[in-house]
């Protein structure tokens, strides 16, 4: 039995963007921030994403421009960091992601909290300047948050706060957008999020087309 489909990759590619560009309204986003948007989307497969999805002013520009500048990636997961194209990151930036580090045990049992949230007081040297990408845990961006709060000299230059689930998710993101620490930030309010999305927004900030090839 044979089935009736598109099997050329640059068309099935060509035809996903045609489609999201036909069907969304792209008009309500700044002209910088329509890549990332739908990029986004594309790696959801959902175009109501954009009615959630929400920014602060200066969130392209402060991205672009800490990467350029070689500002490391902090990455919730392993599934995020992995997904990010580094052969196209313009300053050969560092992708950091402390899950499986042999402090975590004790550590999150000391803070009385998820070892992905632990994980988070691990980048605090590196946070300062740097691009924060949360996909997974809405406790990591409830706890980065925390540590701002008291040492507000660690802000990173963009927080991507875009934590998939039921429990604290949308919590956690309306927590980034309402925050006073003037954070540069990008989210999907409510529950949807996840690894896919984030990565497909740090490709696009990043410059990249979401391709492999």
């Amino acid at each position: 039995m044979s089935y009736d489909y598109v099997k050329d990759g640059a068309e099935i590619y060509r035809q996903s963007f045609a489609t999201i560009e036909a069907e969304c309204d792209l008009d309500c986003l700044p002209e910088a921030l329509r890549h990332v948007a739908v990029r986004m989307i594309h790696a959801s497969g959902q175009i109501d994403l954009l009615d959630d999805l929400a920014w602060s002013d200066g969130l392209v520009t402060s991205a672009t421009t800490a990467l350029q500048h070689g500002a490391p990636i902090l990455c919730d997961s392993r599934m995020v960091a992995s997904g990010i194209i580094r052969s196209r990151l313009p300053h050969h930036n560092d992708i950091l992601c402390f899950l499986g580090d042999p402090r975590l045990d004790d550590l999150a049992a000391r803070l009385g909290t998820t070892k992905t949230a632990a994980a988070v007081e691990l980048w605090r040297p590196h946070l300062a300047g740097s691009i924060v990408a949360i996909g997974n845990a809405p406790t990591a961006l409830f706890h980065l948050l925390e540590i701002l709060q008291q040492e507000p000299a660690l802000k990173p230059a963009t927080v991507l706060g875009i934590p998939v689930g039921f429990i604290g998710a949308a919590e956690s993101k309306r927590a980034l957008a309402d925050s006073t620490l003037g954070l540069d930030y990008l989210v999907v309010h409510g529950r949807r999020g996840g690894s896919a999305v984030s990565v497909a927004a740090i490709n696009a900030l990043c410059g990249t087309d979401g391709r492999t090839g």
